[in-house]
């Protein structure tokens, strides 16, 4: 049972980690301390639902309609390309950015949205939590277990990112940093939309 733990633990852990739009959007929440908690939240909600989904044979239903992953690519890519773009006017608008965020925060229903966006509009992640990790997780001595394990993962790194990020708010709230922050993620949620425009896939 260890065992099945520990590979669901690890496995999930490195899927997770290279999920990159998702990371980026729960730090930068957490940077600004905007319903941080909220976000990494409802991403840890999100990967243990589809983690135990997956146990239990949707990924059947979903090699059925590949025409739905494919809805979802571009889906994905449009919003991350709005995501994109929201990040470079924040950096080159820089100080009065940072001021105009201060004054009006967003709702807490904003960031929900956003963030099960970014979850659910990326076909890679449904390939991850309904294919392949079933198909490791059928292979354990106990498949419970191994949830068990892939839930752990997502729970300790979202835990991690939302922590981290408050944590750093002080030093990182600058506004040359926030002109870093919000160029760097905007650089990656562009990368990431090619990406996903050109290959199909993270």
């Amino acid at each position: 049972m260890l065992e099945s733990y520990l590979t669901g633990l690890i496995v999930c852990g490195g899927i997770i980690v290279a999920i990159g739009a998702q990371n980026a959007y729960v730090l930068s929440q957490a940077i600004r301390r905007e319903h941080h908690w909220w976000a990494a939240g409802l991403c840890m909600a999100a990967d243990i639902t589809l983690f135990t989904l997956g146990m239990f044979g949707v990924s059947a239903a979903l090699m059925a309609m590949p025409q739905a992953l494919e809805i979802l690519r571009w889906l994905g890519v449009v919003f991350l390309g709005w995501l994109a773009i929201q990040a470079f006017v924040r950096a080159s608008r820089g100080r009065a950015a940072l001021e105009t965020g201060e004054a009006s925060r967003r709702s807490l229903k904003g960031v929900l949205f956003t963030t099960l966006a970014v979850t659910l509009l990326n076909p890679q992640v449904y390939l991850d939590t309904l294919l392949l990790i079933p198909a490791v997780g059928a292979q354990q001595e106990n498949a419970t277990t191994f949830v068990a394990g892939a839930s752990s993962a997502s729970v300790l790194w979202f835990g991690l990112l939302a922590w981290s990020g408050s944590a750093l708010a002080p030093v990182l709230s600058r506004p040359l940093a926030w002109r870093v922050i919000d160029g760097t993620i905007g650089l990656m949620m562009a990368a990431i939309a090619f990406h996903l425009a050109f290959n199909g896939s993270l």
